[in-house]
C-alpha cells in the first residue's frame, strides 16, 4: 500500500473544495436558521397576531411553496450565471425578508414576507449542492454533501438558541431582525470562491460557440432524463412531507401544554431539548455521507427511511421529558439524516448543461408538494393534539423506503460528465 493509498481521506482535498464546502455549508446554516426563527417563536406570534394552529401551519405552507418556486428559479439562474453567483443572490434573499417579517403588524403583511423569504431558501440549497457536487470529487461527493446538509442542524439549533435569548428581551420581533446577520457572508464567498471548473468549461465553450445560454426546463421531460426527473420529484416528495411536518411543529410540541397534546416544556427546556435534538440530526446528515460513500446510496437511504418510519410515532406518543430527550435525537439522526443523499444522487442522475436544473427542480418541486405537511399536521393537531398527527407522517417515510429499494438506481462512484 503506497503513502497515497494509506493517508486520510481529508488531506486529498485541496483548498479550492474546502472553500466551496465552507461557502456552502455557511449558507444553508444560516438559511436554516432564518427559516426555523419562525417556527421558534411560532406560539408567540399565534398569541400576539391572534391566529390559529391551522393557519400558523399554513404560513410555514406558503413558505415552503415558494422555495420550491425559488429553487427551480436559481437552478436557472446557477446554471446560466454560475453556481456562486447564485449562491451569493439566495443568501441576500432569505437575509432581507427575514428581517422584514419584524415589521409585520397583520397576518398578511408577514405572509407576504415569508413567501418572499421562500424564494431565498430555494435557492440557496440548489445553488450550494450543484457548487459541491461539481468541485468535489465521485469517491468523496458523498461526505461533502453530509457535511453541507449537516449545517443544517446547526442552523436548526442556532435559531433555537437566537429565539431563547433574543424573545424574552425584545419578542418575536427582534428575532427576526436578527435574521438580516447572514447577509455578510456574501463578501466572503464573492472574495475568493470560483465556479466548479467543469461548469466554467462548458460556460466557455457556450460563449466561443456564440451559444445562447437559455433555460433548459423541458428537457427535464424529455428522453432518458424524464425518468430521473420522476423519481427525484417523488422521492423528494414523500421525504419532506415527512421532514416539514414533522420538524415545523416540533418547537411549538414541545412548548405547548399538555391539555392541547404538547410536552409542556418551559422555553429553557424547550429550547435544550431542540439543540440537543439538533446534535442526533447533525450526526444523522454527517453519517449518511460517509455511509453512502461506502457502502451506496441506494442501502443508507433505506435504513434512515425505515427507522424514522418506526422513530417519529413513537415520539409522537411519548409525553415524558426525559424520554423525549432520550429519543430526540434518534429522531432527527434518521428524520434528517436521509437529506445528505439528495444532492449527490440527483448531480450523478443529471448531466451537467441542466445538472443545478435538474437538482432544483426535482428537490423544490418535492417541497413545493410537501409544503402542505405543516398545515396538515396543524389541522389534524386541532382534534387529535400535534403529538398523535406526527404519527402520520410516518406514512411518507415508509413509502420513501419502497420507493427506493424498487426504483433507485446505485450511483456510487458515478463520475460527473
Amino acid at each position: 500500500m503506497t503513502h497515497t493509498q494509506a493517508q486520510p481521506w481529508y488531506k486529498e482535498i485541496t483548498g479550492t473544495q474546502w472553500r466551496a464546502l465552507i461557502a456552502a455549508m455557511a449558507g444553508w446554516a444560516l438559511d436554516a436558521m432564518d427559516v426555523m426563527l419562525y417556527s421558534m417563536i411560532l406560539v408567540q406570534i399565534m398569541a400576539e397576531l391572534q391566529i390559529s394552529q391551522t393557519t400558523g401551519g399554513f404560513l410555514a405552507t406558503l413558505t415552503l411553496l415558494s422555495s420550491a418556486i425559488g429553487g427551480i428559479l436559481f437552478g436557472i439562474i446557477a446554471d446560466r450565471y454560475g453556481r456562486t453567483k447564485a449562491l451569493m443572490a439566495s443568501i441576500l434573499v432569505y437575509s432581507v425578508f427575514t428581517f422584514l417579517c419584524g415589521f409585520s403588524q397583520t397576518v398578511t403583511q408577514l405572509a407576504v414576507f415569508r413567501l418572499l423569504l421562500g424564494l431565498g431558501m430555494g435557492g440557496e440549497w440548489v445553488s450550494g449542492a450543484a457548487l459541491i457536487t461539481e468541485t468535489w470529487d465521485a469517491k468523496h461527493r458523498g461526505k461533502a454533501m453530509g457535511l453541507v446538509q449537516s449545517a443544517w442542524a446547526i442552523g436548526y439549533a442556532l435559531a433555537a438558541i437566537v429565539a431563547g435569548v433574543i424573545s424574552p428581551l425584545w419578542g418575536w420581533r427582534g428575532v427576526f431582525f436578527f435574521g438580516i446577520a447572514p447577509a455578510l457572508i456574501i463578501f466572503w464567498i464573492r472574495k475568493g470562491t470560483k465556479e466548479p471548473e467543469i461548469w466554467a468549461k462548458r460556460h466557455q465553450e457556450g460563449i466561443e460557440k456564440h451559444e445562447r445560454r437559455r433555460a433548459r426546463l423541458l428537457e427535464l421531460f424529455s428522453g432518458k432524463v424524464f425518468r430521473w426527473t420522476l423519481l427525484g420529484s417523488v422521492l423528494s416528495v414523500l421525504a419532506q412531507f415527512g421532514y416539514w411536518g414533522l420538524f415545523t411543529w416540533i418547537p411549538s410540541y414541545l412548548g405547548s401544554p399538555v391539555e392541547q397534546g404538547g410536552a409542556g416544556l418551559d422555553i429553557f427546556r424547550s429550547t435544550t431539548w431542540i439543540v440537543i435534538m439538533q446534535t442526533g440530526a447533525w450526526l444523522g446528515y454527517v453519517s449518511f455521507g460517509f455511509l453512502a460513500d461506502k457502502f451506496g446510496r441506494k442501502k443508507t437511504f433505506i435504513l434512515f427511511f425505515a427507522l424514522a418510519a418506526l422513530l417519529v410515532p413513537i415520539y409522537g406518543m411519548t409525553r415524558d421529558a426525559t424520554q423525549l430527550l432520550i429519543l430526540g435525537p434518534f429522531v432527527a439522526f434518521f428524520g434528517s439524516g436521509y437529506f445528505s443523499g439528495f444532492g449527490a444522487v440527483l448531480a450523478e442522475l443529471f448531466p451537467t448543461d441542466i445538472r443545478a436544473t435538474g437538482q432544483g427542480f426535482c428537490y423544490n418541486f418535492g417541497r413545493g408538494v410537501a409544503a402542505t405537511a405543516p398545515t396538515v399536521v396543524g389541522f389534524l393537531a386541532t382534534s387529535m393534539g400535534l403529538g398523535a398527527a406526527f404519527g402520520f407522517l410516518a406514512i411518507a417515510f415508509a413509502l420513501a423506503a419502497i420507493l427506493v429499494w424498487l426504483f433507485l438506481p446505485e450511483t456510487l462512484g458515478k463520475q460527473l460528465v
